[in-house]
């Protein structure tokens, strides 16, 4: 692989950050976007439809389109509505339905410790365990963020003052690798794709700040938040002349926890900051916890070690007492903040939650797996059930987990509408409308399809990857029809100064809202 190739590569980050930013950008009438013109018969919407998808800038890519009355069932407009197209984060109501289907709305997902031995005169003799159940939001500002000392102090009112023995963080909660099936390499040290731990913390993100030395030659400061994080670093990079171009290259290879920094920051340079994935999030959670027990003055006479599958514990866990433990908020609130931040953490760590509840009430029912299934292929094949009980055919979604970050996770407009139609229905439709982002208001649309009918009123889950545009939500039209739509576009390419093929998108949804006539 050449220089240039690797640059590419530790690059990375900086891509996905303008995909994000390409993500949100607002509606405007360009010469790639023809102007959105209200409709009132549903010939005049498919003619203006038709108008945005069919632009020369799109001559090789794929749209598929589906558009369905809520109200009265019928389609309202289709467009290769049975074509088999890539999801991106769309693939997060697939696990919105299985999460809210096995888990409830008002589910608490806990942390705790336990202890095998008893107390005896203040004194533990035997290991202290951190036990991580999959909750995404600890140590997140307004979710627990003094987690570690909820649990140091409730340990302490249980009388103990020293534990004779490890402080073992423990995520072994969830079978399998903690990166989701189809997730690429190249995403694996950036912080949209960090590990989907059991016991995850602060997001399983490190905030990292170069700055340069106070003399050319000095090597650059690197500065980890929370320190520690990334325990092994090599920093080889070097602070250049002032006139210098940056030239700031991090790499983590997968599976191995340690960060390489090289190449050079230019002298009197502003600081750069970048989000990484931490390498080993039970390890950090074990060390803000040993450190939090050292506030509080308990004392831990072993080492901080951590469990993680496939690793076989001789600790019979089902036979254990907790003696502290902290609680997320209900489900439905996780799932808004993942589903508002398309956060992906906390709907493949949801997922996974899921998939051990699954497993539990097949093997209770007497419905084992056939050999080695793990936490995620657990889930997925609950989602399957989900989706012949709801009547979705096999061959109109292939989801392969919890985050639309796999490019195998596959469906098709139509499905994605069956599954909103089935959403919106259920007890708590009118919660999971809301859960999605709001055009105009919050989250991954908050500055998309401003001064526009949608404003307000558009409810849809997005998705963005490279050569990959969607979105999936709830409209209501001028006239007061309520919308079911998918929006789906594979395989585009934005060329320079061309504006964002999201605006396109979102003219189509303004089309929706004006619409002014009936199914």
């Amino acid at each position: 692989m050449n220089v240039d190739s690797w640059r590419a590569l530790f690059r990375i980050g900086m891509v996905c950050m303008a995909l994000g930013a390409a993500g949100t950008s607002t509606t405007a009438i360009t010469a790639d976007t023809p102007a959105v013109v209200a409709t009132s018969t549903a010939q005049q919407l498919a003619a203006a439809i038709d108008t945005q998808i069919g632009q020369p800038r799109f001559a090789s890519s794929s749209w598929g389109i589906a558009v369905t009355s809520l109200d009265t069932g019928r389609t309202l407009y289709a467009h290769n509505a049975d074509r088999l197209l890539q999801t991106a984060s769309t693939a997060k109501l697939y696990t919105a339905a299985l999460v809210l289907d096995t888990l409830g709305t008002d589910y608490r997902i806990p942390t705790q410790l336990l202890i095998t031995r008893r107390i005896q005169y203040g004194r533990l003799d035997g290991p202290l365990i951190l036990r991580g159940m999959g909750d995404p939001t600890l140590g997140t500002p307004g979710t627990n963020s003094d987690w570690a000392d909820q649990l140091a102090t409730q340990l302490a009112s249980n009388g103990i003052q020293e534990v004779r023995g490890d402080l073992i963080a423990d995520d072994s909660y969830f079978s399998g690798p903690t990166i989701g099936s189809g997730w690429e390499a190249s995403d694996l040290q950036d912080w949209f794709a960090v590990p989907a731990s059991a016991l995850s913390v602060q997001e399983n993100v490190v905030n990292l700040t170069v700055a340069p030395s106070s003399h050319p030659g000095g090597l650059a400061s690197l500065i980890f938040d929370p320190p520690g994080a990334i325990p092994h670093v090599v920093n080889n990079m070097v602070t250049g002349a002032s006139n210098t171009r940056n030239d700031i290259n991090l790499y983590r290879a997968p599976g191995n926890a340690t960060l390489y920094a090289f190449g050079n920051v230019a002298a009197r340079a502003e600081p750069r900051n970048f989000k990484l994935a931490v390498a080993d999030p039970a390890w950090l959670a074990g060390t803000a916890l040993h450190n939090a027990l050292a506030r509080r003055g308990i004392r831990i006479d072993g080492q901080l070690r951590v469990m993680h599958w496939p690793e076989q514990s001789d600790i019979a866990l089902d036979k254990a007492t907790v003696v502290a433990q902290v609680l997320s908020p209900p489900v439905m609130e996780v799932l808004t903040r993942g589903l508002k931040r398309s956060q992906n953490l906390y709907l493949q760590n949801l997922l996974q939650i899921a998939g051990v509840k699954a497993q539990t009430n097949a093997e209770q029912a007497g419905d084992p797996a056939n050999g080695f299934l793990s936490t995620e292929s657990w889930a997925i094949r609950a989602l399957r059930q989900l989706l012949d009980r709801i009547g979705m055919p096999p061959d109109a979604s292939q989801i392969q987990e919890g985050t639309g970050l796999s490019r195998q996770d596959l469906a098709t407009p139509n499905a994605m509408v069956d599954l909103l139609t089935y959403l919106v229905r259920q007890p708590y439709g009118a919660q999971l409308r809301d859960a999605l982002p709001t055009a105009g208001v919050d989250g991954t649309l908050e500055w998309r399809m401003r001064d526009s009918p949608a404003v307000a009123n558009v409810h849809a889950k997005t998705g963005s990857m490279t050569y990959v545009r969607c979105i999936v939500g709830y409209v209501t039209t001028a006239s007061g029809e309520r919308l079911a739509f998918a929006i789906m576009l594979n395989n585009v390419v934005q060329e320079a100064g061309e504006a964002s093929p999201s605006r396109n998108l979102d003219a189509i949804v303004e089309l929706l809202a004006a619409f002014d006539g009936h199914s």
